[in-house]
């Protein structure tokens, strides 16, 4: 899908990376960038530069973008009722899934 003419809404998400021991920013659409930071705000900022400089690639090389996934979708698909590991297992599992 070639969405140069019209603004893309894509998911993001924030969270402390126990292991980093920061804050993790990432982008459900694109899941193999992420931003670290020391607060949840410039992981947030740095991870939408990231995505912008992709973006910017992808219109020069004229290639696909991959679609924005629809939250309601993607959350129908997290069981709601399992403990806090579980839930992150799966949550984790989907973003590592091909999303275009």
């Amino acid at each position: 899908v070639n969405m140069t003419s019209k603004k893309i809404n894509y998911t993001y998400l924030v969270s402390w990376s126990e292991d980093d021991n920061e804050y993790v920013g990432l982008c459900l659409e694109f899941p193999s960038l992420s931003w670290l930071a020391s607060t949840p705000e410039e992981a947030l900022t740095g991870i939408r530069k990231v995505v912008s400089e992709v973006i910017k690639d992808i219109e020069q090389n004229k290639e696909k973008f991959p679609e924005p996934i629809d939250c309601n979708d993607f959350l129908k698909n997290i069981t709601k009722t399992t403990p806090h590991q579980n839930h992150l297992l799966q949550t984790t599992t989907t973003l590592n899934q091909p999303h275009f």
